[in-house]
Protein backbone atom coordinates (compact mmCIF):
# COMPACT_ATOMS: atom_id res chain seq x y z
CA UNK A 1 0.00 0.00 0.00
CA UNK A 2 2.78 2.41 0.92
CA UNK A 3 4.65 1.61 -2.28
CA UNK A 4 1.52 2.22 -4.35
CA UNK A 5 0.91 5.57 -2.66
CA UNK A 6 4.51 6.61 -3.19
CA UNK A 7 4.31 5.67 -6.84
CA UNK A 8 1.16 7.75 -7.26
CA UNK A 9 2.60 10.69 -5.36
CA UNK A 10 5.85 10.80 -7.33
CA UNK A 11 5.07 9.53 -10.84
CA UNK A 12 7.90 11.61 -12.28
CA UNK A 13 10.35 9.22 -10.64
CA UNK A 14 8.85 6.15 -12.30
CA UNK A 15 10.33 5.50 -15.74
CA UNK A 16 10.75 9.12 -16.81
CA UNK A 17 12.13 8.35 -20.27
CA UNK A 18 9.43 5.74 -20.87
CA UNK A 19 6.82 8.43 -20.40
CA UNK A 20 8.27 10.67 -23.11
CA UNK A 21 6.11 10.77 -26.21
CA UNK A 22 6.81 11.44 -29.86
CA UNK A 23 6.39 15.20 -29.41
CA UNK A 24 8.99 15.19 -26.63
CA UNK A 25 11.55 13.52 -28.85
CA UNK A 26 10.71 15.69 -31.86
CA UNK A 27 11.34 18.71 -29.65
CA UNK A 28 14.74 17.36 -28.56
CA UNK A 29 15.71 16.43 -32.14
CA UNK A 30 14.75 19.93 -33.31
CA UNK A 31 17.03 21.44 -30.67
CA UNK A 32 19.87 19.14 -31.73
CA UNK A 33 19.31 20.02 -35.39
CA UNK A 34 19.43 23.72 -34.59
CA UNK A 35 22.66 23.32 -32.63
CA UNK A 36 24.17 21.24 -35.46
CA UNK A 37 23.19 23.91 -38.00
CA UNK A 38 24.86 26.58 -35.86
CA UNK A 39 28.01 24.49 -35.49
CA UNK A 40 28.26 23.81 -39.23
CA UNK A 41 27.68 27.42 -40.31
CA UNK A 42 29.14 29.47 -37.46
CA UNK A 43 31.80 27.34 -35.73
CA UNK A 44 34.50 29.52 -37.30
CA UNK A 45 33.25 32.40 -35.14
CA UNK A 46 33.23 30.36 -31.92
CA UNK A 47 36.05 29.01 -29.80
CA UNK A 48 35.99 25.52 -28.33
CA UNK A 49 34.39 26.69 -25.08
CA UNK A 50 31.52 28.40 -26.90
CA UNK A 51 30.98 25.31 -29.04
CA UNK A 52 30.85 23.22 -25.87
CA UNK A 53 28.26 25.57 -24.34
CA UNK A 54 26.15 25.27 -27.50
CA UNK A 55 26.31 21.47 -27.46
CA UNK A 56 25.49 21.25 -23.75
CA UNK A 57 22.52 23.58 -24.27
CA UNK A 58 20.75 20.80 -26.19
CA UNK A 59 20.30 18.34 -23.26
CA UNK A 60 19.70 21.21 -20.82
CA UNK A 61 16.85 22.75 -22.82
CA UNK A 62 15.53 19.32 -23.78
CA UNK A 63 15.22 18.44 -20.11
CA UNK A 64 13.64 21.83 -19.37
CA UNK A 65 11.09 21.40 -22.16
CA UNK A 66 10.26 17.87 -21.01
CA UNK A 67 9.62 19.00 -17.44
CA UNK A 68 7.91 22.30 -18.20
CA UNK A 69 6.14 22.07 -21.54
CA UNK A 70 5.27 25.79 -21.98
CA UNK A 71 8.99 26.34 -22.64
CA UNK A 72 8.60 24.58 -25.99
CA UNK A 73 6.00 27.01 -27.31
CA UNK A 74 7.96 29.91 -25.84
CA UNK A 75 11.16 28.92 -27.65
CA UNK A 76 9.30 28.30 -30.89
CA UNK A 77 7.56 31.68 -30.89
CA UNK A 78 10.77 33.53 -29.95
CA UNK A 79 12.66 31.73 -32.73
CA UNK A 80 9.98 32.52 -35.32
CA UNK A 81 9.73 36.20 -34.38
CA UNK A 82 13.52 36.55 -34.30
CA UNK A 83 13.90 34.91 -37.72
CA UNK A 84 11.19 37.16 -39.15
CA UNK A 85 13.04 40.20 -37.80
CA UNK A 86 16.33 38.94 -39.25
CA UNK A 87 14.67 38.41 -42.62
CA UNK A 88 13.17 41.91 -42.53
CA UNK A 89 16.61 43.32 -41.81
CA UNK A 90 17.92 41.51 -44.89
CA UNK A 91 19.45 38.36 -43.41
CA UNK A 92 23.18 37.90 -43.16
CA UNK A 93 23.87 40.79 -45.49
CA UNK A 94 21.32 43.07 -43.87
CA UNK A 95 21.51 46.67 -42.73
CA UNK A 96 20.31 48.53 -39.65
CA UNK A 97 18.70 51.14 -41.91
CA UNK A 98 15.91 48.67 -42.62
CA UNK A 99 14.73 49.19 -39.05
CA UNK A 100 13.53 52.69 -39.94
CA UNK A 101 11.94 51.70 -43.27
CA UNK A 102 9.97 48.56 -42.55
CA UNK A 103 6.79 48.86 -40.51
CA UNK A 104 7.00 45.68 -38.46
CA UNK A 105 10.64 46.29 -37.61
CA UNK A 106 10.13 49.90 -36.64
CA UNK A 107 7.05 49.36 -34.50
CA UNK A 108 7.31 45.77 -33.25
CA UNK A 109 10.35 43.58 -33.90
CA UNK A 110 13.44 45.79 -33.74
CA UNK A 111 15.13 45.31 -30.40
CA UNK A 112 14.12 48.68 -28.97
CA UNK A 113 10.50 48.34 -30.13
CA UNK A 114 10.15 44.81 -28.75
CA UNK A 115 11.64 45.86 -25.41
CA UNK A 116 9.29 48.85 -25.19
CA UNK A 117 6.34 46.52 -25.84
CA UNK A 118 7.73 44.21 -23.16
CA UNK A 119 7.78 47.14 -20.73
CA UNK A 120 4.20 48.14 -21.50
CA UNK A 121 2.96 44.56 -21.20
CA UNK A 122 4.65 44.08 -17.81
CA UNK A 123 2.98 47.25 -16.51
CA UNK A 124 -0.41 46.10 -17.82
CA UNK A 125 0.13 42.62 -16.39
CA UNK A 126 0.81 44.13 -12.97
CA UNK A 127 -2.40 46.15 -13.11
CA UNK A 128 -4.51 43.15 -14.07
CA UNK A 129 -2.94 40.93 -11.42
CA UNK A 130 -3.68 43.54 -8.75
CA UNK A 131 -7.16 44.08 -10.13
CA UNK A 132 -7.85 40.37 -10.01
CA UNK A 133 -6.48 40.11 -6.47
CA UNK A 134 -8.50 43.10 -5.25
CA UNK A 135 -11.79 41.96 -6.77
CA UNK A 136 -11.28 38.22 -6.31
CA UNK A 137 -11.95 37.93 -10.05
CA UNK A 138 -10.21 35.10 -11.82
CA UNK A 139 -10.51 36.95 -15.14
CA UNK A 140 -8.16 39.71 -14.00
CA UNK A 141 -5.37 37.38 -12.92
CA UNK A 142 -5.89 35.23 -16.00
CA UNK A 143 -5.43 38.24 -18.28
CA UNK A 144 -2.44 39.30 -16.17
CA UNK A 145 -0.84 35.90 -16.70
CA UNK A 146 -1.32 36.04 -20.47
CA UNK A 147 0.10 39.57 -20.60
CA UNK A 148 3.10 38.39 -18.58
CA UNK A 149 3.72 35.58 -21.06
CA UNK A 150 3.45 38.06 -23.95
CA UNK A 151 5.96 40.35 -22.23
CA UNK A 152 8.40 37.47 -21.83
CA UNK A 153 8.05 36.57 -25.52
CA UNK A 154 8.72 40.12 -26.71
CA UNK A 155 11.49 40.67 -24.16
CA UNK A 156 13.44 37.61 -25.29
CA UNK A 157 12.72 38.44 -28.93
CA UNK A 158 14.13 41.91 -28.35
CA UNK A 159 17.26 40.42 -26.80
CA UNK A 160 17.76 37.98 -29.68
CA UNK A 161 17.26 40.72 -32.29
CA UNK A 162 19.61 43.03 -30.37
CA UNK A 163 22.24 40.31 -30.55
CA UNK A 164 21.81 40.20 -34.33
CA UNK A 165 21.78 44.01 -34.59
CA UNK A 166 25.12 44.20 -32.80
CA UNK A 167 26.68 42.09 -35.55
CA UNK A 168 25.12 44.30 -38.22
CA UNK A 169 27.13 47.13 -36.68
CA UNK A 170 30.31 45.12 -37.21
CA UNK A 171 31.75 41.68 -36.52
CA UNK A 172 34.08 43.20 -33.92
CA UNK A 173 31.13 44.85 -32.15
CA UNK A 174 28.73 41.90 -32.12
CA UNK A 175 28.18 40.27 -28.74
CA UNK A 176 25.56 38.57 -26.59
CA UNK A 177 23.38 41.32 -25.05
CA UNK A 178 24.21 40.84 -21.36
CA UNK A 179 27.14 43.22 -21.07
CA UNK A 180 25.78 46.41 -19.48
CA UNK A 181 23.19 47.65 -17.01
CA UNK A 182 20.50 48.17 -19.66
CA UNK A 183 20.81 44.64 -20.99
CA UNK A 184 21.04 42.88 -17.63
CA UNK A 185 17.97 44.72 -16.34
CA UNK A 186 16.04 43.20 -19.23
CA UNK A 187 17.54 39.81 -18.38
CA UNK A 188 16.52 40.27 -14.74
CA UNK A 189 12.91 40.97 -15.75
CA UNK A 190 12.79 37.94 -18.03
CA UNK A 191 14.26 35.52 -15.51
CA UNK A 192 12.10 36.73 -12.63
CA UNK A 193 8.96 36.52 -14.78
CA UNK A 194 9.78 33.04 -16.08
CA UNK A 195 10.41 31.63 -12.62
CA UNK A 196 7.19 33.20 -11.39
CA UNK A 197 5.21 31.73 -14.30
CA UNK A 198 6.67 28.32 -13.50
CA UNK A 199 5.57 28.52 -9.86
CA UNK A 200 2.21 29.91 -10.96
CA UNK A 201 1.59 26.75 -12.96
CA UNK A 202 3.27 24.44 -10.45
CA UNK A 203 1.06 25.58 -7.56
CA UNK A 204 -2.02 26.39 -9.69
CA UNK A 205 -2.35 29.88 -8.23
CA UNK A 206 -2.14 33.32 -9.82
CA UNK A 207 -2.57 35.31 -6.61
CA UNK A 208 1.17 35.88 -6.25
CA UNK A 209 1.40 37.62 -9.61
CA UNK A 210 0.47 40.99 -8.14
CA UNK A 211 3.45 40.86 -5.79
CA UNK A 212 6.08 39.46 -8.15
CA UNK A 213 5.05 41.65 -11.08
CA UNK A 214 5.40 44.69 -8.82
CA UNK A 215 9.14 44.17 -8.46
CA UNK A 216 9.41 43.47 -12.19
CA UNK A 217 7.53 46.70 -12.96
CA UNK A 218 9.88 48.58 -10.64
CA UNK A 219 12.81 47.18 -12.64
CA UNK A 220 11.08 48.17 -15.89
CA UNK A 221 10.52 51.68 -14.54
CA UNK A 222 14.21 52.00 -13.78
CA UNK A 223 15.04 50.56 -17.20
CA UNK A 224 12.92 53.17 -18.98
CA UNK A 225 14.41 56.00 -16.92
CA UNK A 226 17.91 54.72 -17.59
CA UNK A 227 17.15 54.40 -21.31
CA UNK A 228 15.86 57.95 -21.65
CA UNK A 229 18.40 59.68 -19.42
CA UNK A 230 21.52 57.85 -20.60
CA UNK A 231 20.70 56.67 -24.15
CA UNK A 232 21.34 53.22 -22.69
CA UNK A 233 19.62 51.40 -25.55
CA UNK A 234 22.50 52.23 -27.90
CA UNK A 235 24.64 49.18 -28.65
CA UNK A 236 28.23 49.71 -27.55
CA UNK A 237 31.39 47.66 -28.28
CA UNK A 238 32.58 45.42 -25.48
CA UNK A 239 35.40 46.61 -23.29
CA UNK A 240 38.42 44.23 -23.47
CA UNK A 241 37.73 42.54 -20.11
CA UNK A 242 34.25 41.50 -21.29
CA UNK A 243 35.45 40.00 -24.55
CA UNK A 244 35.39 36.54 -23.07
CA UNK A 245 33.25 33.42 -23.32
CA UNK A 246 33.00 33.47 -19.52
CA UNK A 247 30.47 36.30 -19.80
CA UNK A 248 28.00 34.03 -21.61
CA UNK A 249 27.68 31.71 -18.61
CA UNK A 250 28.65 33.86 -15.61
CA UNK A 251 26.09 36.63 -16.15
CA UNK A 252 23.01 34.42 -16.79
CA UNK A 253 23.84 32.27 -13.76
CA UNK A 254 24.23 35.42 -11.67
CA UNK A 255 20.88 36.81 -12.72
CA UNK A 256 19.04 33.57 -12.12
CA UNK A 257 20.18 34.15 -8.56
CA UNK A 258 19.11 37.79 -8.51
CA UNK A 259 15.75 37.01 -10.12
CA UNK A 260 14.82 34.17 -7.76
CA UNK A 261 15.97 36.13 -4.72
CA UNK A 262 13.69 39.00 -5.77
CA UNK A 263 10.83 36.54 -6.33
CA UNK A 264 11.32 35.01 -2.88
CA UNK A 265 11.23 38.47 -1.27
CA UNK A 266 7.90 39.34 -2.90
CA UNK A 267 6.47 35.98 -1.82
CA UNK A 268 7.71 36.86 1.66
CA UNK A 269 5.63 40.06 1.49
CA UNK A 270 2.56 37.97 0.67
CA UNK A 271 3.43 35.63 3.57
CA UNK A 272 3.71 38.49 6.05
CA UNK A 273 0.39 39.98 4.92
CA UNK A 274 -1.47 36.68 5.14
CA UNK A 275 0.06 35.86 8.53
CA UNK A 276 -1.46 39.12 9.82
CA UNK A 277 -4.85 38.44 8.31
CA UNK A 278 -4.47 40.86 5.38
CA UNK A 279 -5.82 39.42 2.11
CA UNK A 280 -5.95 36.13 3.99
CA UNK A 281 -8.90 34.81 1.97
CA UNK A 282 -7.25 35.66 -1.35
CA UNK A 283 -3.70 34.42 -0.97
CA UNK A 284 -2.44 30.82 -1.05
CA UNK A 285 -1.91 29.01 2.24
CA UNK A 286 1.07 29.88 4.41
CA UNK A 287 2.49 26.42 3.66
CA UNK A 288 2.44 27.10 -0.09
CA UNK A 289 3.96 30.55 0.34
CA UNK A 290 6.68 29.13 2.58
CA UNK A 291 7.44 26.38 0.05
CA UNK A 292 7.68 28.79 -2.88
CA UNK A 293 9.93 31.10 -0.87
CA UNK A 294 12.21 28.22 0.12
CA UNK A 295 12.45 26.73 -3.37
CA UNK A 296 13.13 30.09 -4.98
CA UNK A 297 15.96 30.81 -2.56
CA UNK A 298 17.39 27.28 -2.95
CA UNK A 299 17.47 27.57 -6.76
CA UNK A 300 18.86 31.09 -6.61
CA UNK A 301 21.55 30.12 -4.13
CA UNK A 302 22.69 27.20 -6.29
CA UNK A 303 23.03 29.37 -9.39
CA UNK A 304 24.55 32.28 -7.48
CA UNK A 305 27.18 29.89 -6.10
CA UNK A 306 27.97 28.68 -9.62
CA UNK A 307 28.14 32.28 -10.84
CA UNK A 308 30.53 33.24 -8.04
CA UNK A 309 32.87 30.37 -8.89
CA UNK A 310 32.71 31.20 -12.60
CA UNK A 311 33.38 34.84 -11.77
CA UNK A 312 36.51 33.90 -9.83
CA UNK A 313 37.78 31.84 -12.76
CA UNK A 314 37.04 34.71 -15.14
CA UNK A 315 38.81 37.18 -12.84
CA UNK A 316 41.89 34.97 -12.79
CA UNK A 317 41.97 35.02 -16.57
CA UNK A 318 41.23 38.74 -16.95
CA UNK A 319 43.03 40.29 -13.99
CA UNK A 320 45.44 37.60 -12.83
CA UNK A 321 43.79 36.76 -9.52
CA UNK A 322 40.76 34.82 -8.34
CA UNK A 323 39.68 37.40 -5.77
CA UNK A 324 40.62 41.04 -5.29
CA UNK A 325 38.02 42.28 -2.77
CA UNK A 326 36.59 44.55 -5.41
CA UNK A 327 33.31 46.15 -4.12
CA UNK A 328 31.21 44.03 -6.48
CA UNK A 329 32.98 40.87 -5.35
CA UNK A 330 32.67 41.82 -1.70
CA UNK A 331 28.95 42.49 -1.93
CA UNK A 332 28.42 39.32 -3.95
CA UNK A 333 30.02 37.46 -1.04
CA UNK A 334 27.71 39.25 1.41
CA UNK A 335 24.68 38.18 -0.66
CA UNK A 336 25.98 34.61 -0.78
CA UNK A 337 26.60 34.49 2.99
CA UNK A 338 23.14 35.94 3.68
CA UNK A 339 21.31 33.23 1.76
CA UNK A 340 23.71 30.51 2.91
CA UNK A 341 22.79 31.44 6.48
CA UNK A 342 19.06 31.50 5.60
CA UNK A 343 19.25 28.01 4.10
CA UNK A 344 21.33 26.73 7.01
CA UNK A 345 18.79 27.98 9.53
CA UNK A 346 15.97 26.52 7.47
CA UNK A 347 17.49 23.08 6.94
CA UNK A 348 19.37 22.64 10.21
CA UNK A 349 17.22 24.58 12.67
CA UNK A 350 13.83 24.36 11.01
CA UNK A 351 13.44 28.12 10.61
CA UNK A 352 9.92 28.99 9.44
CA UNK A 353 7.32 31.69 9.79
CA UNK A 354 7.61 35.45 9.92
CA UNK A 355 11.31 35.48 10.83
CA UNK A 356 12.27 33.63 7.67
CA UNK A 357 9.94 35.85 5.62
CA UNK A 358 11.41 39.05 7.07
CA UNK A 359 14.89 37.65 6.45
CA UNK A 360 14.04 36.95 2.80
CA UNK A 361 12.64 40.46 2.44
CA UNK A 362 15.74 42.07 3.95
CA UNK A 363 17.74 39.87 1.60
CA UNK A 364 16.19 41.77 -1.30
CA UNK A 365 17.66 45.00 0.05
CA UNK A 366 21.09 43.39 0.31
CA UNK A 367 20.76 41.93 -3.18
CA UNK A 368 19.57 45.25 -4.64
CA UNK A 369 22.59 47.05 -3.25
CA UNK A 370 24.91 44.38 -4.64
CA UNK A 371 23.14 44.55 -8.01
CA UNK A 372 22.62 48.32 -8.31
CA UNK A 373 23.91 50.21 -5.29
CA UNK A 374 27.52 49.22 -5.87
CA UNK A 375 27.29 50.74 -9.36
CA UNK A 376 25.83 53.95 -7.92
CA UNK A 377 28.04 54.56 -4.90
CA UNK A 378 31.21 52.49 -5.27
CA UNK A 379 33.83 52.01 -7.94
CA UNK A 380 36.11 49.17 -8.84
CA UNK A 381 37.05 46.67 -11.48
CA UNK A 382 33.39 45.88 -12.20
CA UNK A 383 32.57 49.29 -13.68
CA UNK A 384 30.65 48.26 -16.79
CA UNK A 385 27.20 49.32 -15.62
CA UNK A 386 27.79 52.72 -14.06
CA UNK A 387 24.96 55.11 -13.41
Amino acid sequence: MELTEATQAYPQEQGFFRRLGAVDWIYAVALAAGALYALVHFSAYMNYYEQAVLVLAVPVFSWLGWHWKPVRALMLVIALLSLIAIELYGGYGGSLEAGDKRFFLKYLLSSQSAILWMSALFFLSTLFYWGGLATVAGTGTQIGSKLCWAAVVLGFTGMMVRWYESYLMGADIGHIPISNLYEVFILFCMITALFYLYYEQRYATRQLGAFVLTVISAAVGFLLWYTVSRDAAEIQPLVPALQSWWMKIHVPANFIGYGTFALSAMVAVAYLLKSRGILADRLPSLEVLDDVMYKAIAVGFAFFTIATILGALWAAEAWGGYWSWDPKETWALIVWLNYAAWLHMRLMKGLRGRISAWWALVGLLVTTFAFLGVNMFLSGLHSYGEL
